[in-house]
């Protein structure tokens, strides 16, 4: 997944945006160019930075050349609002409705992640992994 998607995402459920986006593992690839005619390429909310695009001084002066090199292998979207997240796997967000998700299989995600969690996103790892919808770990 790319950065920018999340200019674009917003939770399914009560459209909350901009959404956290909190990055387990990125890959660069150097070899990609920016070769977009303006810049910001994002309009609305620049998650490389995590700020919103109308609120910055000066952007024209963001670094899209260095986010557009980055692709999000694994990683969680989580949505302030109704306290849902959304994993990132192999690159792919999967923001399904609750009804359409694998429980085992997310769950199963949650505890792989959970140590990279509380090191890179303390403020929302115990809402993630122990009271995030639709499915949360038990607590130890």
């Amino acid at each position: 997944m790319k950065y920018r998607l999340m200019d674009v995402l917003a939770c399914p459920y009560d459209k909350t945006f901009p959404l956290r986006l909190i990055v387990i593992k990125r890959t660069e690839h150097p070899e990609r160019q920016y070769t977009w005619p303006r810049k910001p390429f994002c309009e609305e909310y620049c998650s490389y930075r995590d700020l919103k695009i109308k609120e910055h001084p000066k952007p024209d002066a963001l670094p899209c050349e260095e986010c557009h090199k980055w692709e999000i292998e694994t990683g969680v979207i989580y949505c302030p609002t109704c306290g849902r997240w959304y994993p990132i796997i192999e690159e792919i967000p999967r923001m399904l409705p609750d009804e359409l998700r694998n429980e085992k299989e997310e769950l199963a995600f949650l505890q792989n992640i959970a140590e990279d969690l509380k090191k890179l996103a303390p403020d929302l790892a115990d809402k993630i992994l122990y009271q995030g919808k639709p499915f949360a770990l038990k607590k130890p």
